[in-house]
């Protein structure tokens, strides 16, 4: 039978939480025969994640498969669902989160009309929600305001984004061809890969779809996550690689036809190339604010336009302010941002 979807687990030591995510998807999927579960198993030495993603394949044959890798890092684990996927549509679920039962089931229900229709739809965006562990609320992103709603479309007919409501992996649903074809290549040992994910294969999207349902649950606030604060100031060379390869994809302002597209994409990487700002000013490392610099210098040789509006724009300069009192600052505006959005 041909698959509909794939949802890709990368798993590593992940015994305690995977069993939730998997069981997620395929209690909303009602254990179709046209779904596709891939757990990727990513070297994990610590725990009992092999054998448990063994155990699920054999309980389930027809509908789950397991593969183990050499440890290479979220993204080598995605990349490695997306190269062993059969299914027509793609969407990765991390082995910590997990996906809303009536949502997911109305997202397999759209995705095989478009199939039955024999329409390639490129890209299926639905909505995530935050649940936050400190003060057990949650925050629901959605794209009501910027998106057509139950049409297929192009990025010409988008609205604009607040900063807070990018579209994150969370969101996407690639038709795994689009994937394949568009280059899309995550470095290992990387963690924030996500935000290549959630970018480079947008130009090769021609059609879009918006469902306006809360697939995905995602936890923010765990100590332990990759967003925590103090993790990703530990990990602040990680963004400094990411930037990089969102950087040397496109340039921008020459490469994407869109306007719309050109203007969303380059205001995202902008808020990457902040993250790295502000992440350099709050690191111990001695020569975080030199690689910032080689960071921004880069940009600037590779793309002067990018860089201008990178670094020149109301947020570049909010998150580079020069001196001691420029830090102070820029990580005082960060704090506030924090508290308002609650982004980790």
């Amino acid at each position: 039978m041909k698959k509909t979807i794939t949802f890709g687990i990368p798993c590593y030591n992940s015994a305690a939480y995977m069993d939730h995510c998997i069981e997620s998807i395929l209690e909303g999927t009602g254990y179709a025969e046209d779904v596709e579960i891939i757990i990727v198993d990513d070297g994990s030495a610590k725990d009992e994640t092999p054998a448990r993603a063994d155990a699920w394949a054999e309980r389930h044959p027809s509908i789950i498969r397991a593969v183990h890798q050499e440890n290479g890092g979220h993204g080598a684990a995605v990349m490695q669902a997306v190269r062993n996927a059969s299914g027509v549509y793609f969407k990765n679920v991390d082995s910590d989160d997990w996906v809303d039962a009536e949502a997911v089931s109305a997202l397999l229900a759209q995705l095989r009309h478009f199939i039955e229709l024999g329409e390639h739809v490129d890209l299926v965006i639905t909505n995530y929600v935050y649940e936050h562990v400190e003060d057990d609320t949650r925050n629901v992103v959605d794209y009501r305001r910027v998106l057509p709603v139950g049409k297929v479309f192009t990025w010409n007919d988008m609205g604009h984004f607040m900063m807070w409501q990018y579209l994150l992996m969370h969101a996407l649903t690639y038709r795994v061809d689009v994937l394949r074809e568009a280059g899309l290549d995550m470095p290992p040992h990387t963690f924030y890969v996500d935000n290549i994910y959630a970018y480079v294969p947008f130009p090769a999207c021609r059609s879009i779809y918006y469902l306006d349902v809360d697939v995905y649950r995602y936890f923010i606030g765990r100590e332990d996550q990759s967003v925590n604060d103090k993790v990703l100031t530990s990990r602040v060379d990680h963004y400094w690689r990411v930037a990089r390869v969102m950087m040397h994809a496109y340039h921008v302002y020459d490469d994407i036809s869109s306007a719309k597209l050109r203007s969303y994409m380059m205001n995202y990487f902008t808020i990457i190339m902040a993250i790295c700002s502000v992440f350099s000013k709050k690191s111990d490392r001695p020569d975080a604010m030199d690689e910032l610099q080689r960071l921004w210098d880069e940009l600037r040789a590779y793309d002067h336009r990018m860089y201008r509006r990178a670094r020149h724009g109301v947020v570049g300069l909010a998150t580079n302010l020069p001196g001691t009192v420029g830090r102070a600052l820029t990580l005082a505006g960060y704090r506030a941002a924090q508290k308002l959005v609650k982004f980790n």
